[in-house]
């Protein structure tokens, strides 16, 4: 195949812009330029990528090939830095983090990075804990805080723990123990993150003590959940990093039995890190 790098770079951008046209300002050329180097990707792969009927969207075969495209133009630019440094670091690196890392964790890294790489943005990145590893390997970030990695990533480090606790209304009868059991939360009903979220967690902790699964609600926003506890529909178990986000009317207590949750920053483990990831790991 005579793959090229534009042609790549064409692809990537049409679908994160969802537009041709936005596709070719952000490039800086014409909006057939980047039809073309569609068309040239479409006959080196040998079938449509895109479907362009009604806006723009993957074919079966452009998704394939949108994964391989962000990885390798993640190492084309991670190779591009590294030739470039020279001295001080500069450039602008993308870092993957989930809600509950976003609202209790960056606020103190993002000023300590600021500090000690002043010529380096760091651009946030949130989704959910199964996308981190995707994103990372799939070259959407260069950089993510991984929730509970398994293996431990080569070079990752570790940057926090933190853990799971129940989250009450303060006029709830379990609010003055110190240590809440999890078959205490049973009767209420769990109201409980997205699968890509704390949901597996909190699944894993009732099957480690023998007890039955089962939820009331399953929601994707952290606010919203923090909404239906407070309305009375229901108790949860989020990370205490999620602490910032309480509303006044809830409390957050410990569990009878600890939950530890290990926060790890760490590059792509496919291909070799970008120099600013790596900036990132060592300026910790």
């Amino acid at each position: 195949m005579g793959v090229t790098l534009p042609q790549l770079r064409a692809l990537v951008t049409v679908v994160d812009r969802a537009s041709f046209t936005d596709a070719a300002a952000q490039l800086g050329v014409s909006q057939s330029a980047v039809s073309h180097a569609i068309s040239g990707l479409e006959r080196e792969v040998g079938g449509r990528v895109l479907q362009r009927d009604g806006g723009v969207t993957l074919t079966v075969l452009g998704r394939r090939v949108l994964d391989h495209a962000r990885a390798a133009l993640a190492s084309v630019t991670a190779l591009e830095s590294a030739v470039k440094q020279n001295g001080a670091l500069s450039g602008v690196v993308r870092l993957g983090a989930v809600a509950t890392v976003c609202q209790g964790l960056l606020p103190d890294l993002m000023p300590l990075w600021a500090a000690r790489l002043p010529n380096v943005e760091v651009q946030i990145y949130e989704g959910d804990d199964d996308e981190m590893p995707e994103w990372l390997e799939g070259g959407v970030v260069e950089a993510a805080i991984l929730v509970e990695p398994e293996p431990m990533p080569a070079g990752g480090k570790l940057v926090a723990t933190d853990e799971f606790a129940a989250v009450l209304r303060c006029d709830h009868p379990l609010a003055d123990l110190d240590g809440i059991p999890l078959a205490e939360l049973q009767t209420d009903g769990l109201i409980v993150g997205s699968p890509g979220g704390c949901e597996g967690y909190v699944k894993r902790m009732y099957e480690d003590e023998g007890l039955e699964y089962a939820f009331s609600h399953r929601v994707r926003e952290m606010t919203t959940l923090f909404r239906m506890v407070e309305q009375g529909l229901g108790v949860a178990i989020v990370p205490t990093l999620g602490r910032t986000m309480l509303p006044d009317g809830l409390l957050m207590k410990s569990l009878a039995k600890p939950r530890p949750r290990r926060l790890v920053l760490s590059g792509p483990t496919s291909r070799p890190w970008h120099p600013l990831a790596q900036a990132l790991v060592d300026a910790l």
